[in-house]
């Protein structure tokens, strides 16, 4: 529990949303990462934090989470590849711990998943991705789910 030292709802006008980040190019860094709890408690997920470091969306943030703890072993196995295909794009192939990843600068590729049913920019749905590895310019197919806004990336590498 936080104290909130008496704040009030009505002094302060309320922070509208943004609109999501446009598909496209962008130079980003993980700036966080914690180990979550599953919803049903199964298992853990590693959640990153990613701010746009360059342009028009500096600052904005992405989040991905990795199912590094789970009772299905796809999903771990799914997780190992996005997580290996960011410690290629960072450079760092044999992280201890995930603050080895942070604030290094990696291009990500974004693009908007729609929903099915309005068209609208989804929330909340996951998506498909390809990674691309730096090396062997090989594209490995995994899945992520970005918090809002909802994006997916379909590469990650080096800025150039």
């Amino acid at each position: 529990m936080a104290n909130l030292n008496n704040f009030d709802a009505n002094d302060v006008d309320p922070n509208f949303a943004f609109d999501h980040i446009p598909a496209g190019n962008y130079v980003a860094a993980i700036t966080n990462s914690e180990m979550k709890p599953t919803k049903k408690g199964m298992g853990q997920y590693l959640e990153l934090t990613f701010q746009v470091l360059e342009g028009e969306h500096k600052g904005r943030l992405l989040w991905a989470r990795l199912n590094l703890d789970n009772p299905d072993p796809q999903a771990v196995k799914i997780a190992r590849a996005e997580l290996s295909a960011i410690c290629r794009a960072v450079g760092v192939l044999t992280p201890r711990d995930s603050v080895e990843l942070h604030n290094l600068p990696l291009t990500i590729k974004v693009g908007l998943k729609n929903r099915k049913d309005t068209g609208e920019p989804a929330i909340g749905t996951p998506a498909s991705a390809q990674w691309l590895t730096k090396k062997r310019r090989k594209l490995c197919n995994v899945s992520l789910l970005f918090s809002i806004p909802v994006m997916h990336a379909s590469a990650f590498s080096r800025p150039k």
